[in-house]
């Protein structure tokens, strides 16, 4: 499998809620197989599929030590406990801001072949398994940003180069996703 095209802000795919996986098969392994080429290939921490226009509750991730996927991930916050840190998006190039998040959650789901898994996530790895969550719910991390970030960030976005072109290859997205983690 090779990387696919990222769809970026504005496309509609970003804000629609992720439907459940119900079939654990070849389909959804050779999708698992696209998230994981098009994260690498853009160098990002964690991809969910409607970042690449599949409206399935599955991502992959790759930070703070810890690689896999998720199926049909819930998460379950571990304490009261907020950071708050820089955070990017591959389906938003060239941006990060800070973003709150809860320190320590806890991902349950299911692998591609149908078998259960919990991820633990601190820091780096807790905002990772936030983040492409909220990406399956169809909200997008500015979502979550204080309003006068977010207007910033929305006149950052309207006058960057790729704003309006709906996708991105890894030739046009040299952006790694910061603290990456490997």
């Amino acid at each position: 499998m090779t990387a696919q095209p990222l769809r970026l802000f504005g496309d509609p795919v970003l804000r629609a809620p992720a439907v459940e996986v119900t079939a654990f098969d070849d389909d959804l392994r050779r999708l698992v197989r696209a998230l994981w080429d098009t994260m690498e290939a853009h160098r990002g921490a964690g991809l969910a599929a409607p970042q690449i226009g599949v409206g399935l509750r599955v991502f992959t991730y790759h930070c703070d030590g810890a690689a896999g996927h998720l199926v049909n991930p819930t998460l379950e916050v571990l304490g009261d406990e907020v950071r708050e840190a820089g955070e990017g998006c591959l389906s938003i190039p060239d941006l990060t801001t800070s973003c709150r998040r809860h320190r320590s959650v806890v991902a349950r789901g299911w692998n591609m072949r149908g078998e259960p898994v919990e991820v633990r996530g601190g820091e780096l790895l807790s905002r990772c398994l936030q983040h492409e969550t909220d990406h399956l719910n169809g909200v997008l991390y500015l979502d979550r940003v204080s309003s006068d970030t977010r207007q910033d960030a929305l006149e950052r976005i309207r006058t960057a180069d790729w704003f309006g072109h709906g996708r991105s290859t890894p030739d046009d997205n040299p952006n790694p996703s910061p603290g990456r983690g490997r």
